[in-house]
């Protein structure tokens, strides 16, 4: 039950956004700054974000020589091209929306691990590199293997190091305070702890409803975007969008670590960078592709184990070190590795999938939405 007070007050804009991740912030911000006297609500589910944002490893990158080498197997060469361009658009965004300070950037520049069976994919390095050129005016990718034993990783392990100027690191909570921060400024209203369970098109607007604590709360508005990445099932179980679990842990300070930058090894199946001293390790999610199909957050023992048996046995092999906290998030994956955006009808739009690399393609996946949105023909009022 609401009252008259509340039904005037809270239940009436012109956009509203379900998730206040990065797209959804971000979707939020550019809508508002186009329609500075229209009325924005930003409606999550969780008290924090309940997604990726704030629960990933904190990388600024764009993918790995063996990952779009990977890709260029099953999808194609103008699609990977146009992925990998949306991925460091989206980046170059979020440095000029909120600057480096903001973000706690530094590009340290990204790294890859080659083991002896990966070996074959480093003979690509040249055609990939080409590939690329158009969207970077420089070659990405470079043999770095003389810094294998410099950074202290186990040379029986790693064959070749890789390495890539344009990558670097972010802390994502600092991200999300920073865009937070312009929302508020920007009077874009936010209420969190509400999930929407169900969202209709009236025609003449939209209808998104809440069940909190058993009572409903309809929300209406003249437009409305779907936001809610690795969670989209539970609204539109029709799309071809599957829940991926990352889990992550964190070392204590480690003295004289001998390493700094981004990471990843196994076509990005695992990252690891430094954080000050300390080491932020994820990913395994292959070991139990099955298991790691899910939307609940928690980690679980095989693969916090599986990512403890790589730093002692590849990363750290003469470092002690102490596990301090280890935590999970939800990541979006389907088929393909485009992220859908696109319109659900003439006032319901949608941008989801983003494919485990959200921090890279979130803000430019949330500009084009809010392009999407504002061009529609029914204007608002």
């Amino acid at each position: 039950m609401i009252s008259f007070w509340e039904n005037d007050s809270f239940t009436n804009y012109n956009l509203i956004v379900v998730g206040s991740g990065i797209v959804g912030l971000t979707t939020a911000i550019e809508y508002k700054e186009k329609h500075p006297n229209n009325r924005v609500l930003i409606v999550e589910k969780g008290t924090l974000p309940s997604g990726a944002s704030t629960k990933n490893a904190g990388f600024a990158c764009f993918g790995s020589l063996t990952e779009i080498c990977d890709d260029l197997k099953n999808m194609p060469k103008e699609e990977v091209i146009s992925i990998v361009e949306k991925r460091f658009k989206g980046l170059n965004n979020l440095r000029i929306k909120l600057g480096d300070d903001a973000l706690d950037f530094k590009q340290l520049g990204g790294y890859e691990l080659i083991t002896e069976e990966q070996a074959h994919y480093v003979t690509r390095m040249e055609e990939i590199n080409a590939l690329l050129y158009p969207i970077f005016n420089d070659n990405v990718f470079s043999d770095r293997s003389d810094d294998i034993g410099t950074f202290g990783f186990n040379k029986d392990k790693v064959q070749k190091l890789l390495f890539n100027k344009f990558e670097g690191q972010i802390h994502t909570g600092k991200m999300m305070s920073a865009l937070l921060k312009i929302a508020r400024q920007l009077d874009i209203e936010i209420i969190t702890g509400t999930k929407i369970e169900e969202f209709y098109d009236l025609g003449d607007k939209v209808i998104c409803s809440s069940y909190n604590n058993r009572a409903k709360i309809d929300f209406y508005a003249n437009k409305c975007c779907i936001c809610v990445n690795a969670f989209t099932q539970q609204l539109l179980p029709q799309l071809e969008v599957t829940p991926g679990r990352g889990q992550v842990l964190i070392t204590h300070p480690i003295k004289n670590l001998p390493f700094k930058g981004t990471f990843h090894m196994d076509r990005g199946y695992y990252y690891f960078r430094n954080y000050g001293d300390r080491v932020i390790i994820g990913g395994g999610r292959h070991l139990d592709y099955d298991g790691e199909t899910t939307t609940e957050l928690k980690t679980t023992k095989p693969i916090i184990e599986n990512l403890i048996s790589i730093l002692n046995t590849t990363i750290l092999p003469n470092t002690p070190y102490k596990i301090d906290t280890k935590w999970a998030g939800i990541m979006a994956f389907g088929d393909k590795k485009t992220p859908i955006i696109k319109l659900l009808s003439d006032r319901i739009a949608i941008g989801v999938r983003m494919g485990g690399m959200g921090v890279a393609i979130g803000s430019q996946v949330g500009i084009e939405l809010a392009h999407i949105v504002s061009n529609l023909e029914h204007q608002d009022q």
